[in-house]
């Protein structure tokens, strides 16, 4: 009787295996690969990575989107009032040698973050380029002169877009110390395509000399605009706020003072990307739904390339 007592239980106890999770070693006997039990779901976690976005920190990051944009609305003023001979040469090489003076000296006050060994090579490097392009713009003068000016104007256009569109707002083309990463593909390009158009613009001035003004002057924004910003917002955000809210009224005024409908649509683009974007932004965080588990991939805590 016991022999038949010990045999129904030694049959019956391999039902009784409680189920563990086996990463390699194969199927464990009397459970499918598929199987899971009641423990399975006790590791999971939702909503885990979900960040709580505020509303004003939100409406505060997007000054950054704003200010980028009053830049590029600036340069295009500037293009059109050259365009309409309302801006001379002389006036144009006034501006660019003033904003290369500001911005040089914008970065001498961020003396802590960038080394003045690195600014003497930024006026250096600066000099050649000066001297490359006043050679070069003979050339960009009569570059598209068998390109009608409506395919000039609306590939123009389409290239700001593009530049806006891939354009990175949270740092800067030019490497600047401090930086975390290196440009990206889409940044380049964005800079590629905002150089391009500068130069499509320049072909349709009078003189070679309007060339070379206007072209060094929308280099100087695109290409270090950006550097400047970045190093005000890394100095000051308070200094960063005022500087934005300074150039969102100075465009404002200059495109007033050109087209009231331009002026309209130009200050619902600042309310839309200020107040409508960040709203949406914290409405439909109430719908993000995230699951964690043990499922998920693992994710490596470290950098592979270095």
């Amino acid at each position: 009787m016991r022999q038949m007592e010990t045999s129904i239980s030694g049959t019956s106890s391999p039902t009784h295996l409680k189920w563990r999770k086996v990463v390699y070693g194969g199927m464990q006997p009397g459970f499918g690969d598929n199987h899971t039990d009641e423990s399975f779901l006790e590791e999971m976690i939702m909503n885990a990575n979900v960040v709580k976005r505020d509303l004003l920190k939100v409406v505060l990051d997007a000054v950054s989107i704003s200010q980028y944009l009053c830049i590029v609305a600036l340069v295009v003023l500037v293009w059109t009032y050259t365009l309409t001979n309302i801006l001379t040469e002389k006036y144009l090489l006034l501006l660019n040698v003033s904003l290369l003076g500001s911005g040089f000296f914008i970065l001498l006050l961020t003396a802590d973050m960038i080394p003045f060994n690195l600014l003497l090579n930024y006026l250096l490097q600066n000099s050649f380029f000066i001297t490359a392009l006043y050679m070069l713009s003979p050339i960009y003068h009569t570059l598209t002169r068998s390109i009608s000016s409506n395919s000039i104007w609306a590939l123009t256009a389409s290239l700001l877009i593009l530049h806006l569109f891939l354009h990175n707002y949270s740092g800067s083309t030019v490497k600047a110390p401090g930086a975390l990463d290196n440009p990206t593909l889409t940044s380049n390009i964005s800079l590629n395509a905002s150089i391009v158009a500068s130069l499509l613009i320049s072909s349709r001035l009078p003189s070679r000399l309007h060339v070379f003004a206007i072209v060094l002057f929308s280099l100087q924004v695109f290409l270090f605009a950006p550097l400047v910003t970045y190093c005000v917002k890394k100095r000051s955000f308070k200094l960063h706020i005022c500087f934005s809210l300074q150039l969102l009224v100075l465009t404002l005024i200059f495109t007033y003072r050109l087209h009231k409908l331009l002026f309209i649509l130009l200050l619902g683009i600042f309310v839309f990307v200020n107040l409508v974007c960040p709203y949406w932004l914290i409405r439909i965080q109430e719908y993000k739904f995230e699951i964690n588990g043990p499922w998920d991939e693992a994710k490596l805590c470290f950098n592979i390339t270095e």
